[in-house]
């Protein structure tokens, strides 16, 4: 088994790195495929973000307040194939849906974690904008945040870190529980068959979800992961083909 969530991308894009790994149904409609090679580029792509943009390093403590979605799936591994530990508490860098300022909606933005504007505090922000066609944050941006969506794609395809993390290195330091790569994906991963194709709820915390994301990645797998508004219905399981969940 692999020691680093790195070394999972590293056998997610090679092989069949056509086949899908990740597929999102969201609401309005919204199907998002990824393969194991685009899902990698996105990863790098972001990875690339955090470490040139936003100077993060091994040991850099990031927050997710996000819901579940395909892009807090690819943020979650770009921030841990880039040596940083995935926090639910204090933060060196955010990543939320809304600005600490004015929404999309053009209202006051009350999001968790939203108290925390820009670099100002000590703290960067970036700011998720999660509409399928969206290439911007369609609100306004508090002072020192950053458009994730405006910014990632200006970024290089790959990733060659300068100090890769290994297994023994932190990763997610969550409530009282703390994990090291290895242990990522040992113990927090939820364990998967093998090569299964599994249909996930998106409407369960982004914790369990991305606990059911590596497991699934970790046993060559790969994952439908389905908006709460979006019906789990016997027509979607035989389109996708899913054989778990």
């Amino acid at each position: 088994m692999e020691s680093t969530v790195a070394s999972v991308l590293h056998r997610l894009r090679g092989g069949n790195s056509s086949a899908p790994r990740l597929t999102w149904y969201g609401p309005d409609g919204e199907r998002v495929e990824l393969s194991g090679r685009v899902l990698d580029n996105w990863a790098a792509k972001t990875s690339n973000l955090l470490v040139e943009e936003l100077d993060a390093e091994s040991g850099t403590r990031v927050r997710l307040d996000l819901p579940p979605h395909w892009k807090s799936a690819v943020i979650a591994l770009a921030a841990l194939q880039a040596g940083c530990v995935l926090v639910d508490g204090e933060a060196d860098l955010v990543f939320s849906a809304e600005s600490g300022g004015v929404g999309p909606t053009g209202s006051s933005s009350g999001g968790a974690g939203s108290g925390v504007r820009g670099r100002s505090a000590g703290t960067a922000r970036v700011v998720v904008a999660l509409g399928a066609l969206d290439v911007a944050y369609r609100g306004e941006l508090a002072g020192g945040e950053l458009d994730y969506a405006a910014l990632v794609r200006q970024f290089a395809d790959s990733f060659e870190p300068f100090d890769p993390p290994g297994a023994d290195d932190d990763a997610a330091h969550l409530g009282e529980e703390r994990f090291t790569q290895a242990e990522l994906l040992e113990r927090f991963a939820e364990k998967a068959e093998a090569g299964a194709r599994v249909l996930v709820d998106a409407g369960k915390p982004l914790r369990e979800v991305l606990a059911a994301l590596l497991g699934i990645w970790a046993a060559d797998g790969s994952v439908v992961l389905r908006h709460p508004d979006v019906e789990d219905t016997p027509k979607l399981r035989a389109a996708e083909r899913i054989t778990a969940g």
